[in-house]
């Protein structure tokens, strides 16, 4: 007789298959046809077009899907804008109860959500029914939260509109989710097209918004292939685009929304490393790798497809690994036995096949388990590569299949410098026992979240995004909010139609009330065509401008000078730009950087960034002491600025205090500028840490000179970020001014740079840059749309105005959380706790 140990030795999994009959029942119920929700109703797509959506598992079609076209997408963008006024209107505390009621009826048919997702998406039933499906419902929990907080929590902000969400076909349920439940929640309504591979759970959706009476045009659901995106995208009703997907895909979309004032926030590609030290728990490791990159067949954004191990424990992590992939179970998706399912279609069958060849062809040691794959289907066998070089295609493509490759480190230093060697950053994992370690390296990772002993937690409370080429914005948690909501004041400005005024005719307003505000009389100090009228100098020599009154002998040579990496510095090529008052008269001349100059400043900003290692305190102190330096010469920064621009003494005088203050404010919040401990329904502390974005492109306005100059760098400079400015075009004198303020002010070099020149000539050069991490523009409605196309290089982060004029006097529009939340960047950090 066996002894029970025998059995366990010798036993062999059979099948556990789930039931596939409430879906096939629900498809039949529908002949397996779906048309297009838009306006609470079922229609009809206008061309009469039709796709197959097609199981992975059998490659057989189990459904029609509609192709919606330009005439379907706009009948369902105005749906929207239709319900908009009234949704938006809706106290916090109805808009909970329909979120919350979502979320109980997404309970309530979790089973035929569970196995209609893998029918659809080829995912193993046991990770749509346990981790997929839980999650989502979490999401709308969640976000009834915000929903029925949100007249408190977000005072002074205002739905941002009708919002086009596009969303990729790994995570088709909960993607709609992270999607729709902060949209929602903050008083938006929507038009959402799910993955042409995977439209189903979202037309089901669509279903349980009509059971639970969601107002009518609330929440519009649009199928079809990316021409049915592109539409949504360009739609010009639409406020805000919301994607996940591809690098590739998000750049398309950031030049296409770059200049129509849509809101943007991408969720793309990710290469997120997998650091195993060599005090790690080998066993949990494996664990965490099959976790990692076999989840969801490796189709995951942030699966950990870069193991960086240390070198002493490499060869037996290798030795464990393939131990491990030997008995992970390919197949049916509905078999709940089973570990990996199906690809999802054979375009990324043949991807992922390519790329593992190219690795080969590089180099690589391929290894795959004795086993063989199912033949019906799209399958692929979880795969290593070992001897794989940091530069090689798979370390640096993101292959989004159940591939891994393998590389090793000596020292700490050396995994974070490997981690960081992507153009990728949204996820990573430290193995470590030391928690010291763990906490040492996480924050140098460039990761949206870093996951300590454990990968791939998720968490409506908990904001997941990324950095650099993984896009910007967060999904999730008060940070994910943020992105659906604007400030109130700029739908004031819009009402007021102010919004084309600013700059509009090449002249720039400065009020003359001595407290300034929106509602001062403008006055304009030259005509339109006086400042563009002066003319740039060559290296042959400078133009002597006109002596000022009192002025005792001629001017030799007054032309102030760039401030790059601490130092006074000539431009490049020696041209320079006349500085002229209201009347004409010029005042000095300043340098006319150029791209060359650019491009020292940015190199001088990047080799100061160990500001942003420097404690809150530390930075804080700088910002107090460059306001008091700066208070010591008020007087004659004022006189400066009536000189300049022909303002009264107390407007002038109002301008430089506020500057002071501004100064001191954000030197209050330096070491203010709080995270969280966010509220994750695990066994674990999630940290949200605010984090410097890096280097900074800040394009000041042409008005108040001193002010938004201040009211730019500051908060940057407070949160750890190092900056290259372009003053004001017009009056640039005062901060050519200012940097006398900071050589006195212990700034570090490198810290502020300053480029005067023509600043849209500029901005270009700097938002086009690929060592800089973003990118801040207050001017004009075209300046703002060539600062959005050009960025698109390394997918850096913008803030721009698209024309707006900001009153810098009004702290609603000129100071607050709102630039500091530019500022920075959230990261989370998962670290799990007890025995």
């Amino acid at each position: 007789m066996s002894k029970i140990a025998e059995i366990f030795e010798t036993m062999e999994y059979g099948p556990a298959p789930e039931t596939a009959a409430p879906a096939i029942r629900w498809l039949e119920e529908r002949e397996r046809v779906f048309g297009l929700f838009i306006g609470g109703e079922w229609r009809s797509p206008a061309s009469g077009e039709y796709f197959d959506s097609v199981n992975p598992a059998t490659g057989k079609p189990i459904a029609r899907v509609s192709q919606a076209g330009a005439g379907d997408v706009d009948a369902a963008v105005q749906a929207a804008r239709a319900a908009f006024p009234t949704w938006r209107t809706l106290d916090g505390h109805a808009r909970a109860r329909y979120l919350y009621a979502l979320a109980r009826h997404i309970q309530k048919h979790a089973r035929l959500f569970a196995v209609l997702e893998s029918l659809d998406n080829g995912k193993p039933i046991r990770e749509s029914r346990d981790i997929d499906i839980p999650l989502v419902a979490r999401h709308f929990y969640h976000h009834a939260g915000w929903a029925q907080l949100a007249e408190s929590r977000l005072a002074g902000y205002v739905p941002v509109g009708v919002v086009g969400q596009i969303i990729p076909w790994n995570f088709p349920l909960l993607m709609l989710a992270w999607k729709i439940a902060p949209a929602l929640a903050a008083g938006n309504t929507l038009v959402l097209k799910p993955a042409e591979f995977t439209p189903l759970t979202g037309l089901l959706f669509g279903e349980i918004c009509q059971e639970v009476g969601l107002p009518a045009g609330v929440v519009n659901i649009v199928t079809g292939d990316g021409r049915t995106g592109e539409l949504i995208v360009r739609h010009p009703d639409v406020d805000k685009i919301a994607f996940t997907g591809s690098t590739e895909v998000g750049r398309i979309i950031r030049e296409a929304t770059a200049g129509s004032g849509k809101r943007l926030s991408l969720e793309l590609g990710g290469k997120s490393p997998f650091i195993v030290y060599d005090d790690a728990d080998l066993d949990s490791v494996v664990e965490g790798v099959v976790d990692a990159i076999w989840f969801n067949q490796g189709q995951v954004c942030c699966a950990g497809s870069r193991i960086l191990a240390q070198e002493g424990i490499a060869d037996r992590l290798v030795q464990k690994l393939k131990a491990r992939m030997e008995t992970l179970r390919i197949g049916d998706p509905l078999d709940k036995a089973v570990d990996i399912g199906a690809i999802i279609a054979p375009v990324q069958l043949d991807k992922i096949q390519r790329l593992v060849r190219q690795g080969q062809s590089e180099g690589a040691e391929v290894w795959q388990p004795s086993w063989s794959c199912p033949t019906e289907g799209y399958f692929y066998p979880p795969t290593l590569c070992t001897n794989v070089s940091p530069a090689a295609t798979i370390a640096q493509v993101e292959i989004f299949g159940p591939v891994v490759v393998l590389m090793t480190f000596r020292t700490p230093d050396e995994s974070v410098e490997l981690a960081n060697n992507t153009r990728y950053g949204l996820a990573a994992s430290v193995w470590t026992e030391n928690i010291n370690l763990a906490l040492d390296v996480a924050p140098q990772l460039k990761a949206g979240t870093v996951w300590v002993n454990c990968t791939n937690l998720f968490d409506a409370a908990s904001g997941f995004g990324g950095y650099r080429e993984s896009g910007f914005g967060r999904e999730g948690g008060l940070e994910g909010l943020w992105d659906y909501v604007r400030s109130a004041w700029e739908e004031e400005f819009e009402r007021a139609g102010a919004d084309a005024a600013y700059e509009s005719d090449g002249a720039t307003a400065r009020s003359e009330a001595p407290g300034g505000g929106a509602g001062a009389e403008p006055l304009t100090h030259d005509p339109p065509a006086a400042h563009e009228a002066a003319t740039a100098q060559g290296p042959a020599g400078w133009s002597s401008p006109a002596p000022l009154a009192g002025d005792a002998a001629p001017q030799i040579d007054r032309t102030a000078k760039l401030y790059i990496g601490g130092r006074q510095v000539r431009p490049d090529q020696e041209y320079s730009l006349s500085v002229r008052d209201p009347g004409g008269r010029a005042l000095g001349e300043v340098g006319r950087g150029n791209r060359k100059d650019i491009r020292n400043a940015v190199e001088a900003a990047r080799g100061a960034q160990s500001w942003g290692r420097a404690t809150a305190h530390q930075r804080a102190q700088v910002l107090y002491y460059t306001g008091e330096n700066l208070g010591a010469r008020a007087g004659e920064f004022a006189r400066r600025i009536i000189e300049m621009t022909g303002c009264a003494p107390e407007v002038a005088a109002r301008e430089v205090d506020l500057s002071i203050r501004r100064l001191f404010t954000y030197g209050a919040w330096a070491d203010k500028w709080d995270g969280f401990v966010h509220h994750t329904p695990f066994r674990n502390v999630t940290l949200a840490m605010p984090e410097p974005i890096g280097v900074m492109g800040i394009a000041c306005p042409r008005e108040a000179p001193l002010l938004a100059l201040v009211s730019t760098a500051a908060p940057a400079v407070a949160m750890g970020n190092t900056v290259v400015i372009i003053p004001s075009e017009r009056w640039p004198l005062a901060a050519t001014d200012f940097y006398q303020v900071l050589d006195t002010s212990d700034v570090p070099e490198g810290v502020i740079n300053l480029v005067t020149g023509l600043r849209d000539e500029l901005s270009q050069v700097l938002a086009a840059h690929d060592d800089v991490d973003a990118m801040w523009y207050f001017g004009s409605h075209q300046g703002s749309a060539t600062v959005e196309r050009v960025s698109t290089g390394n997918m850096k982060r913008t803030w721009v105005s698209y024309g707006r004029r900001r009153d810098w006097t009004d702290p609603r529009q000129g100071e607050g959380e709102e630039f500091l939340r530019q500022a920075t960047q959230i990261k989370n950090i998962w670290i799990p706790y007890g025995e």
